[in-house]
């Protein structure tokens, strides 16, 4: 029994050596149209780790999961309502930085001429987006408010490559997605409804965030508080300059690169999101424990998502899930 224990230590320090020494991550990341691909295509985070870092770009927050409970990511950008599911169905998640606030970056758009002018328009109408996803929870959450069943609506799940498609074939009638397609919906679409308008109304905010598989993150510390202050360094930089950028400028092509994105679309599309710096992700974002921003934000998800049936239950405090100290120390 004795040696079976002192093999089981070994072997547990043995992996979170492993983990300490390998210098090498794969980070997963989507579509967002956010500051910090600018530090992407910098190679900053390299710079500033040592690390090697393997970018790998995913059509989805499920997809992400899906990746990061294989072994194949370590760390990756997910919705909150992704990240909601993921933790509620016990993996070994922990939030460490909100990517952007929401806000208005994300919308009901309703092709013009459908007769959808407000929500309550959409009795009888296709509507698409992803399933369990930031704008299905909002979806639903703006249907509550109009007092619409969701049966009288037809909800079809597509990822946002597909919504893109099924917009310009004309087989849908409205869509509550983000760029880039949120964009090229507008062109002949009309917002009916943004993610920041419902939040204002219900307090049940949605946001993008970074999740870290728990165990790499805790035997690579220093990787994430350098992680962190890089992204906080960009979120800065796009605050205190992004109203100037050119279309033809080396940040917009950076983002554009990066997202998808046309660049003629990313300075509208970056003006709609929030990015709370390291210092307010560190008091109220993460910090706060129950009460912090992020685990009331996943813990209003998880019940709406425990009453879809996508998850079995819910965690009694989402807080644990939720790490500020990374945030924290990049503050100092």
């Amino acid at each position: 029994m004795k040696l079976a224990m002192l093999a089981g230590a070994i072997a547990a320090l043995m992996s979170t050596t492993v983990f300490a020494q390998a210098k090498e991550v794969t980070i997963g990341y989507q579509d967002m149209v956010v500051p910090y691909r600018m530090a992407q295509e910098a190679k900053a985070l390299e710079t500033a780790t040592g690390y090697k870092v393997n970018w790998k770009q995913f059509g989805g927050g499920g997809e992400v999961i899906k990746a990061m409970a294989s072994g194949a990511v370590q760390l990756g950008e997910v919705g909150s309502a992704g990240i909601s599911a993921a933790v509620s169905r016990g993996e070994p998640l922990e939030l460490f930085w909100i990517l952007d606030d929401i806000g208005d970056a994300e919308a009901l758009i309703a092709r013009k001429g459908s007769g959808i002018t407000k929500v309550a328009d959409l009795k009888g109408k296709r509507i698409a987006m992803p399933f369990n996803s930031t704008t299905h929870f909002h979806t639903m959450v703006a249907l509550d408010q109009a007092k619409i069943n969701p049966a009288d609506v037809k909800i079809l799940n597509m990822r946002p490559p597909e919504v893109r498609a099924a917009w310009l074939r004309g087989d849908i009638d409205a869509t509550f997605i983000w760029d880039p397609v949120l964009a090229e919906a507008k062109k002949d679409g009309t917002v009916v409804i943004t993610s920041g308008q419902i939040t204002a109304s219900t307090g049940k905010a949605t946001f993008d965030g970074y999740v870290a598989n728990k165990d790499w993150a805790k035997a690579n510390r220093d990787f994430m508080v350098k992680f962190v202050k890089v992204m906080a360094e960009a979120d800065a930089k796009y605050v205190a300059s992004g109203k100037s950028w050119k279309v033809d400028g080396m940040e917009v092509k950076a983002v554009s690169k990066w997202s998808g994105s046309k660049p003629e679309d990313v300075p509208a599309a970056m003006a709609l999101y929030k990015f709370p710096t390291a210092k307010a992700q560190a008091s109220t974002w993460l910090g706060g424990g129950k009460a912090s921003i992020a685990a009331k934000a996943l813990a209003a998800t998880a019940e709406f998502q425990l009453s879809q049936k996508q998850i079995e239950k819910m965690l009694p405090d989402y807080s644990v899930v939720v790490n500020a100290s990374y945030a924290v120390d990049a503050a100092k």
